[in-house]
């Protein structure tokens, strides 16, 4: 019988498929899977038909280029995001382009999904998710639009599947957990993220989701007496104390570019009697690193940082020069790129072809040794 997940036979077959020239642009995450170091994301665009059209289109292109990771949020575009990486995947299967087995397909749970814009989102918290008994009313943040409970995240995994037309999610995180942490005391937080994470190991279990993470926005990047600030160490301690040594925690992702640099320039993270950046610090401890935002939702595109159009010369435009910053940087495996047109697919992932540049020459770039 098939695989109904990605496997690291399969996502390795992936790879042996593709040109030689475009062979180091993979690398093995945590949990044995070959990811492509540039990634597909899908937190852009309209909800509309139009746009999933152009995604799918964009996912085909993506396919063809060399890319294997798709990302959602079952928030992203009110659902139509992974119902349009759904309805692309099953066709993709069908005709043969692939193998379930050979792509990674990551999504979000935490922030509240709706169908369109709700009149009153406490209104419709409350008719969804509180009087149908899957998270009481204090279970929520940031208006009723966030929540973790583990009867919530059981009820989002079972729809995200649903919407992606999957079996199995192969990387599910717990997204911008730091939504809860400003509004609610430590203590009860590190108890929601708890349970939590006993939801999650609970769900791989099922063969409902391959592993999990945590998909951030400021928790890693923010000072560390900061409300929505997260130490990596504490987060896997608490995935130790839930799932023991061999726990699920196996990815986290947050926001790295050109201007936004504190992922890798700022040690904010403490292991032992060391500080460490974001990145470093995940990686030691055995965590893969996802990026979101290289490009900063197209802005870099077009914008020219002196320092590394120098480091970088060889490259044809300047958002292959932000994305190359990004995937070279030491630890980094997959930038995720928000793409709906299959020219701006072409044009980011002709990189695939291209090496990385030395991790060396990124490391000289913030003067670290």
């Amino acid at each position: 019988m098939p695989a109904m997940r990605a496997t690291p036979e399969g996502t390795r077959r992936f790879v042996e498929r593709q040109p030689a020239a475009r062979q180091a642009n993979y690398r093995q995450a945590a949990d044995g899977l070959w990811l492509s170091s540039l990634g597909h994301g899908t937190y852009l665009g309209n909800a509309d038909e139009a746009t999933d059209s152009a995604y799918r289109a964009a996912f085909a292109e993506s396919v063809a280029r060399g890319c294997n990771v798709f990302d959602c949020a079952i928030n992203y575009r009110y659902q139509r995001s992974e119902r349009a990486l759904g309805a692309w995947l099953r066709q993709a299967l069908a005709s043969g382009m692939l193998a379930r087995d050979e792509i990674v397909i990551a999504t979000k749970g935490g922030f509240v999904p709706y169908e369109e814009p709700p009149d009153d989102p406490r209104v419709y918290a409350y008719e969804q998710f509180i009087r149908t008994g899957y998270a009481k009313a204090h279970e929520f943040a940031a208006r009723y639009q966030h929540c973790m409970a583990p009867a919530y995240l059981e009820r989002m995994i079972a729809l995200s599947c649903q919407n992606l037309g999957v079996d199995c999610i192969d990387i599910y995180y717990l997204h911008n957990p730091e939504t809860q942490s400003i509004a609610i005391s430590a203590e009860t937080f590190r108890a929601r993220l708890l349970d939590a994470f006993e939801t999650l190991e609970l769900a791989v279990e099922r063969g409902q989701i391959g592993s999990y993470g945590l998909a951030t926005w400021t928790a890693f990047r923010a000072l560390p007496d900061a409300p929505d600030y997260l130490s990596l160490t504490e987060i896997v301690g608490l995935a130790t104390e839930v799932g023991g040594q061999n726990h699920n925690l196996r990815y986290v992702q947050l926001p790295y570019n050109l201007f936004m640099t504190e992922a890798y320039a700022f040690e904010n993270q403490q292991l032992g009697e060391a500080f460490l950046s974001a990145i470093e610090a995940a990686a030691e401890l055995g965590l893969t690193v996802m990026v979101s935002a290289p490009l900063m939702q197209g802005r870099l595109a077009v914008m020219e940082s002196p320092k590394v159009t120098a480091a970088l010369p060889d490259l044809r435009s300047q958002a292959q020069r932000a994305l190359q910053f990004v995937r070279s940087t030491p630890d980094v495996c997959t930038a995720l790129i928000g793409m709906k047109d299959p020219a701006h697919v072409a044009e980011n992932l002709a990189l695939a072809d291209v090496p990385p540049a030395d991790g060396a020459l990124i490391r000289a770039l913030y003067d670290k040794a």
